[in-house]
This record gives structure tokens, sequence and C-alpha cells, in this order.
């Protein structure tokens, strides 16, 4: 199957956890909007504003598989991980695996309002002084907990199991992979600061970059570099 991902062409964004979990699977798959012989943003706004989408999705990603229109993430990779052999094939796995991706969700949401905490129609300059008091407790609060709570997760399993639900990856490592890359341009100093506490996670992204089919995404064009456009933005005077 060829899988159609529809996303804004020029950012990682939410995107990006579906576009790994693809890459990885080395799965056959074109991103609409990137692609302007195949339409580009026009090709993605036509498809949200139709009505003869029996599943309208609300926002992009969404992905078309055959006749499946999916939105959300976390319900993509969850129509994914079984398909593409990324996640294991009993029901008590799939289950944890989305509720550990349910959990980025709200981690990428938290990461998103640092630099937009009034409202997403405002520029940050026109919510700066807000912004600094929200990255501030981001980075002193909210990080290290989320941090935490995946590390205890990595903690609990047997010695010699390198990733999250056992000794395969899974599209939840790839999740957390893309949460540390982009926390580190985002946050570098904080980062610096609580990566020590959190020897596992630095080690599953280690992993995670290492693999063959994600190296070579890294370091290819279809591989958009971090910017300030996207859910994760560096600005120095948020970096506590």
């Amino acid at each position: 199957m060829r899988y159609e991902l529809y996303y804004w062409p020029d950012i990682q964004g939410r995107g990006e956890f579906v576009r790994l979990a693809l890459e990885e699977a080395g799965a056959d798959y074109v991103d609409v909007a990137r692609l302007p012989k195949r339409g580009g943003i026009p090709a993605l706004m036509r498809f949200l504003e139709s009505h003869r989408v029996e599943h309208p999705p609300f926002a992009p990603p969404f992905l078309r598989a055959g006749k499946l229109v999916i939105g959300q993430t976390a319900n993509i990779l969850l129509f994914l991980g079984p398909r593409l052999g990324l996640v294991p094939k009993n029901e008590a796995s799939q289950l944890w695996a989305h509720q550990l991706q349910l959990t980025i969700a709200d981690w990428v949401s938290e990461v998103h309002d640092t630099h937009h905490p009034i409202s997403g129609g405002l520029y940050y300059e026109e919510q700066k002084r807000e912004a600094k008091r929200r990255a501030a407790d981001f980075t002193a609060e909210r990080l290290p907990k989320f941090l935490d709570y995946f590390e205890q997760v990595l903690k609990c399993h047997p010695r010699g199991t390198d990733y999250l639900l056992g000794k395969a990856v899974s599209y939840v490592d790839l999740s957390i992979f893309q949460m540390i890359a982009g926390l580190r341009y985002a946050f570098p100093r904080a980062m610096a600061r609580l990566e020590t506490k959190h020897p596992r996670l630095v080690a599953l992204h280690g992993r995670v970059s290492a693999r063959s089919r994600i190296a070579a995404y890294l370091k290819s064009p279809r591989r958009l570099p971090f910017n300030q456009q996207g859910i994760f933005r560096h600005y120095p005077e948020l970096d506590g």
C-alpha cells in the first residue's frame, strides 16, 4: 500500500512523528504537500475543505491509506504500528504503546504552549511576557516530570531491553527520539542540565538515531530542519 501523508510542507511539527515511523519501516509513502506536482498545499486544503470525506480530519496531519482517512498523530500511529511492524502483535502491548503516545501528545502541547501560551492566532512577540512565565514553569516543573516518567518506564524493563516496549523498536521510541531532538533545539540549556539525570532516555535517543534507515533519513533533504515556525522553537529568553 502507498500511504499519503498530508501535513504542512515547511515544518516538522506533529507530522514528523508519522514521518519517522514511515521512514523506519521503509514504507512506500508520499508527503503530498511537499510535492507541487501532486498539488502541494492546495491539495491539502482541498482535502480539508471537502464535504465528500466520510470521516473528515480536523487538521493535519492526516493519512490516506486506501479508502481510509485517519487524523490525529497518535491515532495514525495506532493504525500504522501493527502494519509497519512497529508495535508488538498482542493487544495489551498495542494499548500500552497508544497510552505512551497519548502522553507524548500531551507533552507536545505543553512544548507548544511555552511560546504561544495565550493564543495560536497571536504572534510570539504579542505574548512574550506570558510565554516567559509559561516556559519558566515548563523547564522547572513539567519538563522534568515528563522526562522522569519515561526514564522510569525504561528503568522498569529487564536488563538487555533496549526500547520502551521491549527488545524491538516501536513507534513510541521514534517519538521519544523526536522529543529529545526537539527539546535540545528549543531548550539547550535546560536539557543540558536535565539529561545527566536521564541517561536511559539519552541512550535511547542515540540508539534510534543510529538505526540505518533513520540515520539515512536524518541526512536526507526529507528531514526538515527545526525552525521558528514549528512546535520546537528556540527563543533564548525562554530557555531557563
